[in-house]
């Protein structure tokens, strides 16, 4: 029996929809691990599934390093004007430009296949086909630029 306490949790954990944590908690037997791999691969689905979308609207996000040296800006693209606006998609913007500036990637393809510094295992594509599945809109990084006084 899947407990409404660990949808909670699950939810807190992803920021998926109640029903999908409770769909994945149901088919993982209650594992909570298994739930959240389970959800990671719908991510990837779903994201396919949306590839074709017209990107509208997005944000742009700047991290500079404290010594000022290095920076990053990142471009992230979705649908609607009301993702954009989400404070969630703002702060993946700008943690996807920390790690740009920390890496500084050769190119879009090298930045999406990384490791991201904040969650080794996890690439910086699975977190916007993570939250292509949480806003439920096609999401993409369209640009990036990193500067480097160095």
């Amino acid at each position: 029996m899947i407990t409404a306490e660990q949808v909670k949790e699950l939810r807190e954990a992803t920021g998926i929809g109640v029903s999908e944590c409770k769909k994945a908690l149901e088919e993982a037997l209650g594992d909570m691990e298994k739930a959240r791999e389970l959800l990671a691969q719908k991510a990837g689905a779903v994201a396919q599934k949306k590839s074709d979308r017209v990107l509208r609207a997005g944000a742009i996000a700047a991290y500079v390093h404290n010594t000022g040296q290095v920076g990053a800006m990142v471009l992230l693209s979705c649908e609607t004007d009301f993702v954009s606006k989400n404070e969630e998609f703002s702060e993946l913007a700008k943690n996807i430009a920390m790690h740009a500036a920390a890496m500084k990637p050769a190119d879009l393809e090298s930045l999406l296949k990384e490791a991201y510094i904040k969650d080794p295992g996890k690439t910086v594509a699975d977190l916007v086909s993570a939250a292509t599945q949480k806003f439920g809109e096609r999401i993409e990084i369209t640009e990036f630029s990193c500067f480097s006084v160095k």
